[in-house]
């Protein structure tokens, strides 16, 4: 698997939206966090294996002393000094090295998941942290102009036109809408100390969210195919090669090892005999096999790989199958949000219209503070609406980017 750097900016530079602050949340998400780290650590632990496996069985030494020396023609064998090494068959060290790298590149696709599924959830934040703000902002917009109409109520109550009842209602409607303004921050602090705790930072560091997101006139072009380069499905090709690694390794098993020594006797001298190989030391170089003649534990090994084998690849269609629900899902919730966003839109505009019909009534000398807070009534909900729907959009596209993003 490649291995790159990843900051996944979801949709943001897509679709117009300035992304520059959240691609800096993403980094310092993505440099803090303890399970990336630890992900790393695992990962440099793997690498190390293949130097570990780089290496022969140890080298045996032996050494005796005769306590009653046995004679031999040439002289009496005082003690024996043995040197031997065990080889691995041809090939098998490389093996040994390849499943090793195999079993380290199953730990880097497990980094990458854990960085994508991290930068998802700080998007995904993010993006509630907008909806939040966007939310309070109408509101406060929406209790200024029922002050505007408290002041016309007022008015109108001076020269008749209204009754105390009319002002009344009014304050009730914007102590209710600044009940929701007080609720609203406090669910902002709790998505902020969520966003925080993603970043690995205090909870109480105030977060920068853009001012206003839109919806975009064009969408961007999904590729479902792209899917199938989802690390979560590339993780069980690593898995697969692991085992056929692991069968490798296997085979090479199953083949003879061979080692080489040399045994060293040192001979005494006979005093009673002269001749030319009086005392001469016994050299011995020796040649060993190692052959497994019962292998039924490697028959066993290779059974159990071809399960194994057979086993990931059934993992990897049912993963498939709940990456597609997923898919499926999200471009269903996302093709929503535009539509609501159209509908609400449209809606404001009427709400608005019938708002200005109101206002000009007022100046003709009648108005009626019960369709005064209807349409307010009505233009909260259109508003609210319709920020739901820009931030439905863009958490469905965060998603979508998880899926299917190279």
């Amino acid at each position: 698997m490649k291995k790159r750097f990843i900051y996944i900016v979801f949709a943001l530079a897509a679709f117009g939206v300035n992304a520059q602050s959240l691609e800096d949340y993403l980094r310092e998400a993505e440099l803090n966090s303890p399970k990336i780290q630890a992900l790393e650590l695992r990962y440099n632990i793997a690498k190390e294996k293949v130097n570990e496996v780089n290496t022969l069985p140890n080298t045996t030494i032996g050494a005796g002393y005769f306590v009653s020396e046995p004679e031999t023609r040439t002289g009496a064998q005082r003690a024996k000094f043995s040197v031997s090494q065990m080889l691995p068959w041809f090939g098998t060290i490389t093996t040994r090295e390849n499943y090793a790298s195999s079993m380290a590149e199953t730990e880097y696709a497990e980094i990458v998941i854990a960085k994508r599924k991290l930068a998802l959830s700080v998007a995904q934040s993010y993006y509630k942290l907008y909806g939040v703000q966007a939310k309070q902002k109408v509101l406060k917009e929406n209790i200024e102009l029922l002050k505007t109409y408290e002041t016309l109520a007022l008015t109108s109550v001076e020269v008749g036109k209204a009754s105390a009842v009319d002002v009344l209602k009014l304050q009730i409607r914007q102590n209710e809408l600044q009940q929701q303004k007080e609720v609203l921050e406090q669910t902002y602090l709790a998505e902020q100390a969520v966003f925080n705790n993603l970043l690995h930072r205090d909870e109480s560091v105030g977060v920068e969210v853009v001012d206003e997101m839109d919806i975009p006139v064009d969408d961007p072009i999904f590729n479902k195919e792209d899917l199938s380069l989802n690390p979560e499905l590339l993780k069980y090709d690593q898995l697969y090669e692991s085992v056929t690694q692991s069968e490798l390794l296997n085979q090479k098993a199953n083949a003879p090892s061979f080692g080489i020594g040399l045994d060293y006797i040192p001979v005494s001298e006979r005093d009673d005999m002269v001749f030319s190989d009086n005392g001469k030391d016994i050299v011995m170089p020796m040649v060993t096999f190692s052959v497994p003649i019962f292998n039924n534990k490697f028959r066993s090994t290779t059974k159990q790989n071809e399960l194994r084998q057979k086993e990931i690849e059934l993992q990897k269609e049912e993963r498939l199958n709940v990456l597609e629900n997923a898919y499926a899902n999200a471009i269903s919730q996302w093709n929503q949000a535009r539509i609501a966003h159209q509908t609400q839109a449209k809606n404001l505009k009427q709400a608005r219209d019938a708002e200005e019909i109101l206002i000009k009534n007022y100046e003709t000398g009648t108005i009626d503070f019960n369709d005064v807070l209807d349409i307010q009534e009505l233009q909260l909900k259109f508003q609210t609406n319709q920020i739901q729907s820009v931030q439905l959009y863009y958490l469905q596209s965060a998603i979508i980017n998880y899926l299917i993003n190279k």
